[in-house]
């Protein structure tokens, strides 16, 4: 226990996994801990009359094991016994030999075949906060810098499975963003700037950073630094894989914040068995291409050439059904090249694993050759960058067996013919059954036992065994060993000289192999980046091959990509919904036409239930496969570059912060208000409902005609359940009435989910109340309640006083001739809004009221 606790002392933060004998076993909170994840039973020993809990499992269980703590979130310091303890009196000497934790991960248990397996690390500052992200076990690794809500939105998009922060900041860190990552706080020294550059220059073996394109991101440094410290106290100092760091160019890809992410369903639904977008449209089918296809759906295109080169391969694919098939099967011979590579800069591949990587690197080269034979030019263009990598084959081919064990220390792992001497001695050893079998034929003749056995055995090594009915027959020169029930053992000087023998050869096969295994692994570092650079090619290759099946299974089209404002959407589908409907049923498809001039809003009403949702999200989810370089669930679909994808979609709470569902709402609302831009597309669906009727109204009201009357004219798609809303296209001339139609039968409703034009005046909720199975009675009471709001609360006074009030105001929002509008716009651009306190922004309110008095 001494040495447990002074090894334990090194790794307070880690569960110990403590090697004795052929079990792992943990100690104290460790063992609580551990049983409980693990589901084993806990026990406990008392050590000089102290108690002490104690919960184990046997070592050769250890990787059914360690990827449920990891999963859980635990660092796990594995402790190994460093001798043979048959060869010590003392107490055997022991050694952390490996410490994993979620983000430092290489076991094949613990890692997702299609997910990176991401570890993170953010730096703070006072202007803004750097972040970086490794998959130790594909070598990506990559950095940037931004505000808050961008660091919030990546950390969406990647979900890493580990976050390294300053212990200064880990009060700040909680408050900003969720409590579900899984967080290790460091000491502040590591995040500094010098020893970032130094230690990234040092591991890349450059003098200057300049080379990767991220020499400018100071903050994203500073964390890409942090990382590789985290990696070294990890006992990970094995990193050649690690070849480069790219930057994640903000000004690349489309900005979706982390509620679009949410409310699109990119990834996850928030329901149990609901299905995302990613599970739609996912046809890879290799490790590297499902990796690939979630990071060009975290980081969609707003480059028209590359969006258009994707396009044009897809297209090839989509066209050429057969060659597009066998392009699959040929990927489908393809392990997952970027891990195993990653293995061989770690050391821990295995004899098998340089076999796969072998046969990997075999399928691509008929590969390459159908791509130069193609007369695609962009395929071409990614063909030409792939390397066949022949003397790596034929290396593995000659030095390794074709059917190698997974474990060396098993045997048969160097192909015959590789080593002259490694030949002999496999002779010597495994000549050894003739040999054995002569040497039982003569003794059986010279002694006269019928019944004679020759075995072996880890305690007495080779022996004779004799039933005891032919012991008397035992010749005088025979050692007796063992005895047993039945029977005797014995051994001769002829079968001790000969196991010397054997076992010698044995040995020295088992040393060799190992020897001839690790100077091969050595060599293939050299083939590290060029490996990588297939893996990658293989990957876009898969994603848009999967992107041509996914079109010709789904009936999705070309879109068309240009640098108008203008999204013409012809019998849009939602790629989602669509997919789950019932045999035989159709999708409802909408047309949509969005543009700065005529039709910069569209007010969209509706009962709930009619699709007014799914009309909302189709849209911006057809721009977003398009800009991934996806066809698209379309008849046709013209799309200007969209640069931001915004929503505000359905109710949701965040009372574990205290928010109520409108303050949620209100907040998103004017994130996107303050960060639209002209290519930017809106999606709003019920503001306001999470407050009072009129409160909403106005809010919705007030919303809608900041949208219009900003310089941007962001385009829009406005659902709301406020009828009065219809009543902004007299008075806005680029908002525009649409309704999803709605057949009204006898006691009932249908729902067509056709977008027309035009407002709807009618919400049917008692309808969709009685469609629920809602009691008769409460329907019959809620109609006999409505009739009497409708007598008494006419909308169309809401509506007039809403007009006057707009028409009353002398100041529109954006009409700023006025030197004192001008004055007062100065006033609140030079407010820094996020450092006020509501004292001060009363003090700021009450000024502005004043500067109006003066008028």
């Amino acid at each position: 226990m001494n040495q447990y606790n002074s090894i334990k002392a090194k790794y307070p933060d880690a569960l110990l996994l403590f090697r004795v004998g052929d079990f792992y076993e943990t100690f104290g909170e460790d063992a609580v801990v551990s049983a409980k994840i693990l589901g084993i039973v806990q026990t406990h020993r008392n050590n000089g009359g102290d108690r002490t809990e104690l919960a184990g499992f046997p070592h050769h269980s250890l990787n059914t094991y360690l990827p449920k703590l990891v999963k859980a979130g635990k660092r796990v310091a594995i402790c190994d016994q460093l001798e043979d303890p048959k060869l010590t009196k003392k107490i055997v000497k022991r050694g952390v030999t490996e410490l994993v934790t979620p983000g430092v991960a290489l076991n094949d248990d613990i890692l997702a075949a299609k997910s990176n397996n991401f570890l993170c690390a953010i730096h703070y500052d006072k202007k803004q906060l750097g972040i970086s992200f490794l998959d130790i076990s594909t070598g990506e690794y990559l950095a940037t810098e931004g505000s808050k809500d961008y660091i919030s939105k990546l950390l969406q998009n990647f979900s890493p499975s580990e976050v390294l922060v300053s212990k200064k900041f880990k009060t700040q860190f909680r408050a900003d963003f969720t409590k579900e990552l899984h967080a290790f706080f460091v000491e502040d020294w590591v995040f500094q700037e010098d020893y970032a550059n130094e230690t990234l220059n040092e591991h890349f073996q450059t003098k200057s950073l300049k080379g990767f394109g991220v020499d400018q991101l100071k903050y994203g440094i500073i964390a890409s630094g942090a990382i590789l410290y985290y990696l070294s106290e990890t006992q990970n100092k094995k990193l050649d894989h690690i070849t480069s760091i790219s930057p994640i160019a903000q000004e690349q890809y489309v900005w979706m914040d982390r509620f679009t992410i949410r409310n699109l369903e990119l990834y996850n639904t928030g329901h149990a068995n609901a299905v995302s977008l990613l599970d739609v449209i996912d046809k890879t089918i290799s490790p590297m291409g499902g990796r690939l296809l979630k990071r060009w759906l975290a980081l969609p295109l707003k480059n028209i050439h590359d969006i258009k080169q994707r396009h044009q391969i897809v297209s090839f694919f989509k066209n050429d059904q057969n060659l597009r098939n066998w392009f699959r099967e040929q990927i489908k011979q393809i392990s997952d090249l970027e891990r195993l590579i990653s293995k061989i800069a770690t050391g821990k591949i295995s004899p098998r694993e340089v076999v796969y990587l072998k046969n990997s690197l075999d399928a691509i080269e008929p590969i390459k050759n159908a791509i130069d034979q193609s007369e695609n030019e962009n395929l071409i263009a990614l063909g030409a960058q792939i390397n066949v990598c022949k003397a790596l084959r034929d290396r593995i081919k000659q030095t390794i067996h074709p059917e190698a064990p997974t474990n060396i220390s098993k045997g048969s792992t160097i192909a015959k013919g590789f080593s002259e001497e490694l030949d002999e001695l496999r002779g010597l050893a495994y000549s050894g059954k003739d040999y054995l079998d002569n040497m039982l034929k003569r003794e059986t003749q010279n002694t006269g036992i019928s019944s004679l056995k020759i075995g072996s055995n880890n305690v007495f090594g080779y022996y004779i065994e004799v039933r005891n009915s032919h012991k008397d027959k035992v010749p005088e020169h025979w050692i007796r060993k063992q005895t047993l029930v039945n029977a005797e053992r014995y051994i001769t000087e002829e079968l001790k000289e000969y196991e010397a023998k054997i076992l010698g050869a044995e040995e020295k096969i088992a040393s060799l192999e190992l020897q001839l295994f690790n100077q091969l692994v050595l060599w293939m570092h050299s083939y590290i980046q060029q490996v990588q650079k297939n893996a990658s090619i293989i990957a876009q290759l898969d994603c848009l091959c999967g992107f041509a099946q996914l079109a010709q299974e789904n009936n999705y089209n070309h879109p068309e990509l240009d640098e108008s404002f203008d999204i013409d959407i012809v019998n849009g589908r939602h790629p989602v919904i669509e997919k789950q409907l019932n045999p035989g049923e159709s999708y409802i498809a909408n047309s949509t036409f969005l543009d700065r001039k005529d039709q910069q809003i569209i007010m969209i009403t509706g009962p709930n239930m009619s699709g007014k949702s799914a009309i909302l999200r189709q849209t911006a989810l057809i721009v977003l496969l398009a800009q991934m370089g996806s066809f698209v669930p379309a008849e046709k679909a013209r799309i200007g570059i969209i640069d931001k994808i915004f929503t505000r979609v359905g109710a949701s709470d965040n009372i574990s912060l205290g928010e109520s569902t409108f303050m949620v709402e209100m907040n998103e609302t004017a994130s996107i208000l303050n960060n639209s831009s002209q290519r930017s597309l809106i999606l709003l669906d019920e503001i306001g409902r999470g407050t009072s009727t009129y409160d909403g109204i106005s809010i919705a009201w007030a919303i809608a005609q900041y949208i219009h009357e900003h310089p941007h004219r962001a385009k829009t798609l406005f659902a709301t359940h406020y009828h009065e809303l219809n009543e902004m296209s007299s008075t806005f001339d680029r908002i525009k009435n649409y309704n999803v139609s709605v057949k009204e039968l006898k006691d009932n409703v249908l729902f067509l989910r056709k977008l027309e034009p035009g407002g709807s005046h009618h919400s049917f909720g008692i309808h969709v109340a009685k469609m629920a199975g809602m009691p008769q009675q409460v329907i019959h009471q809620a109609n006999k309640i409505l009739k009497q709001l409708e007598k008494s609360h006419s909308s169309d006074e809401l509506t007039d006083k809403l007009k006057t009030t707009q028409q009353d105001m002398q100041l529109s929002f954006f009409n700023l001739d006025d030197p004192l509008l001008e004055e007062i716009k100065e006033e609140i651009l030079g407010t820094d809004i996020d450092t006020l306190t509501p004292v001060e922004a009363l003090m700021k309110l009450n000024e502005i009221k004043r500067m109006l008095g003066k008028s």
